[in-house]
């Protein structure tokens, strides 16, 4: 099987209104549709831009701009699976912090097919910019999607720099793993980077990263954006010498896209030079994390 995805720079602009949003969403998915894309990854709190749609005492306020674009989510899933129903794609929307019952505030991505199904993952573990400034909640449990373009899971930024968690995707059944971040220097860039590879190299996977880029000075949440997109796999059997499939240009807006051989990650880990998938359970300390499998 293969599978076109699409892996989003996303710039964060200063969007004033709903409509302004609308279009620039519409067009983000159009110009994706026309490149033949099946996979659409947005990047982790990509959704903060919308706070600027409220006054200066919201959106230059961490908790009160949390509720203001968590208070959206519905309206912009709702748009999500428009657009995705509209051009038959999956989607993974940008991530954005939404409060629950008790008032914990969490980093959630949302998986929307093109019936309008919608599933999420919450990110699970926090930076210290999250924990100690902003006081975003980790998650529990760790989710893969099952879905007719193949079975995927979603790290989200810091998530993918802890191997334990793709490895509980790799066990049920990913064959790729994305990646939506958000990093305000090229040192957090580059981990997220680092740790996307390595995953890659563990589980001899396909690794699909979506980066924020540019500037947003009015927010304290996403003021600084700094990465370039990529796609990885292990550097080995069928995949390139240095396991980059494909990378963006450094803090340029932009789609990036790669086509996807989902047999290829069966035929590295069955007759790879090595076999670090098959292998995992021998190290000492492997314990067992569990995924959930979601059919979408």
């Amino acid at each position: 099987m293969k599978v076109r995805v699409a892996a989003a720079q996303y710039p964060i602009d200063a969007i004033g209104s709903w409509a302004v949003y609308e279009q620039k969403l519409t067009r983000w998915f159009q110009d994706a549709s026309e490149n033949g894309a099946q996979l659409l990854l947005f990047p982790e709190y990509g959704a903060m831009e919308l706070a600027r749609m409220s006054s200066p005492e919201i959106w230059s306020d961490l908790q009160l701009s949390i509720d203001f674009v968590g208070g959206l989510r519905d309206k912009i899933d709702a748009l999500h699976g428009e657009l995705a129903e509209r051009h038959r794609v999956f989607v993974v929307a940008a991530s954005l912090p939404k409060r629950d019952a008790t008032g914990a505030a969490f980093n959630i991505a949302r998986v929307i097919s093109p019936k309008g199904k919608i599933a999420e993952q919450r990110k699970l573990m926090m930076t210290r910019f999250e924990r100690e400034t902003w006081r975003i909640e980790g998650g529990r449990g760790v989710c893969v999607f099952d879905t007719s373009i193949g079975c995927f899971g979603i790290a989200i930024c810091y998530d993918a720099e802890f191997p334990l968690i793709a490895r509980a995707m790799s066990d049920a059944g990913a064959a790729m793993v994305l990646v939506p971040s958000c990093t305000e220097s090229l040192h957090g860039y580059y981990r997220v980077r680092v740790g996307a590879q390595a995953r890659a190299l563990e589980n001899q996977c396909f690794v699909v990263h979506s980066p924020t880029v540019g500037e947003a000075l009015w927010s304290p949440a996403v003021n600084t954006n700094v990465g370039a997109a990529g796609v990885y796999g292990p550097p080995d059997l069928g995949f390139p010498e240095d396991g980059v499939v494909v990378s963006g240009t450094l803090n340029e807006a932009q789609w990036l896209y790669a086509e996807l051989d989902l047999s290829a990650v069966a035929r590295v880990r069955s007759d790879g030079a090595v076999l670090n998938n098959t292998h995992w359970h021998e190290q000492p300390g492997a314990g067992p994390l569990k995924a959930s499998v979601v059919p979408l």
